[in-house]
């Protein structure tokens, strides 16, 4: 008997914001712009955590990262955990017992030693070597083409520190590159799917090890948006910095913030970027943006010309998002603002997801696990702390559904400066950060979107301080967070 079960195609970008697909914006994103007219977008998506590692574990084990315990970036000295536990359930590793074709090319992150082949997929190549040097793929194919990695001279380079021209003492931040677009990586990566899907399309093909028999999951992890914005032209111009307006919350003042807020900005070494540099690097992002976007159009093709795209479900979404420039902050950090934890979310499911939907619950990230499972006619292990997304998607409801929460939960644990634990619950209007070290945050985005105003003190919101407390502490209870044995006696006597 034919396995009916359909196909799965995840793309996942890294440190994409999810203004940049959203209606509205500036960016040229056709590709994306294609898939939510097709399936649905989901409006209220977001990361349990905006750092690397920690999100990418949450997404293979359905679990928030206080249950899965690879806090921060596994390849960092510091990392509380460098590898997944082995024996804790994963997605991938169940849709493989089941009989599912799992490949995986590009970045993985989510293990110093542990590799995809570990959890059910075949890796395929891509990867590079500060994240996970996994294979030599991507480096050879440059070495065939005459331009090895690392032997090009960029142009226009930013960086952060004193000297953003000079990169003396700076993170690297831009570039544009005189690569050919087929150099890039984000294309090697697409050229990798494309030849994924044609292997799994005519019975092996390519890779010997893709037997083609059953349905395929395969998860293409792209390199970007994340910094470096290096990019080739057309995409290096193609966004005119000079008509690039600062975004609501530049006007940042750090007035009544966390001290980390501010200290984060020097930190990084941004405090004396001025508008014009980060114009600069912002339209370096939208272009990489839109380079992905470009290459997504090419695996979609694909599966159209393998005659799969009416059997595969496809998903967009990213780990977490990037400041960019936003509260003049550049990458990620302990502050917890839509900037870097809502992510873009588009699923198309032909025949199942109504074309051009928008769904309004709020979800999470790593309810993709759960999802995953529920395409795969699999249980969902209680381990999980996320929800599968099918009803929402067979449903086409997009807002009203009394079984979903209407909050969203996340959290941080630091990176390379040093552990800093936080909480977070967002509901559509307002949102509240636990801070243990320092001042909580409450922001009501209804008024302030950008969420420059912390509210946390303000008398009239003394109700809506006290409902969102006892949202944080049920969702510590219901993920059996460890702090909920002390956290929750601490709020209560904060009032």
């Amino acid at each position: 008997m034919a396995d009916t079960r359909p196909h799965v195609l995840l793309a996942l970008t890294d440190q994409e914001r999810y203004d940049c697909s959203a209606p509205g914006s500036p960016v040229e994103t056709p590709t994306m712009d294609r898939l939510s007219s097709e399936g649905v977008r989901f409006e209220y998506a977001f990361t349990p955590i905006s750092i690397c590692s920690s999100a990418r574990a949450s997404l293979l084990t359905g679990r928030f990262p206080h249950g899965h315990g690879m806090l921060n970036n596994c390849h960092e000295d510091d990392a509380i955990q460098a590898n997944l536990p082995p024996d804790l359930p994963t997605f991938s590793e169940a849709l493989a017992a089941a009989g599912y074709d799992l490949t995986y090319t590009g970045k993985w992150h989510a293990g110093r030693d542990a590799t995809p082949e570990e959890f059910g997929f075949s890796y395929l190549g891509g990867s590079d070597v500060h994240h996970d040097d996994i294979d030599e793929a991507f480096r050879e194919y440059r070495r065939e083409r005459g331009t090895p990695v690392g032997d090009v001279d960029l142009e226009d380079e930013i960086y952060t520190g004193e000297k953003p021209r000079d990169g003396e003492d700076g993170t690297f931040v831009a570039a544009t590159t005189p690569i050919d677009v087929e150099e890039t990586r984000a294309w090697f990566l697409a050229e990798r799917t494309i030849e994924a899907l044609e292997a799994h399309a005519t019975d092996g093909g390519t890779f010997d090890d893709v037997d083609g028999d059953g349905p395929f999951f395969h998860r293409t992890d792209f390199y970007g948006p994340h910094h470096p914005y290096v990019v080739p032209e057309p995409y290096a111009s193609m966004y005119d910095p000079d008509e690039i307006e600062p975004p609501e919350s530049y006007a940042e003042t750090f007035d009544g913030k966390p001290r980390v807020h501010e200290n984060y900005l020097h930190y990084r070494g941004v405090e004396d970027y001025d508008w014009e540099l980060w114009a600069e690097a912002i339209a370096k992002y939208w272009g990489f943006v839109t380079l992905i976007d470009d290459q997504l159009e090419r695996i979609l093709a694909a599966l159209e010309e393998y005659g799969l795209a009416e059997e595969t479900v496809v998903v967009h979404a990213s780990d977490h998002g990037d400041f960019a420039g936003s509260h003049r902050q550049f990458n990620k950090g302990p502050l917890m603002y839509d900037d870097t934890y809502r992510i873009p979310m588009q699923i198309r499911w032909p025949g199942v997801a109504e074309p051009g939907s928008v769904c309004e619950q709020p979800v999470h990230l790593h309810d993709l696990a759960a999802t995953f499972l529920e395409i795969g006619d699999l249980e969902v292990p209680e381990t999980f702390d996320s929800r599968s997304l099918v009803s929402l998607l067979e449903s086409g409801e997009t807002d009203g559904n009394q079984d979903w929460p209407d909050s969203v939960f996340a959290q941080y644990h630091g990176d390379e400066f040093g552990l800093y634990s936080q909480r977070m619950v967002r509901t559509e209007r307002y949102k509240y950060v636990y801070n243990g070290p320092d001042v909580d945050e409450l922001y009501d985005l209804e008024a302030d979107p950008a969420e420059l105003q912390n509210l946390i003190d303000h008398p009239d919101y003394a109700g809506v301080r006290r409902e969102m407390r006892d949202r944080l502490v049920d969702w510590m209870d219901e993920t059996n967070d460890p702090n909920r044995g002390w956290v929750p006696e601490v709020l209560e006597r904060a009032d």
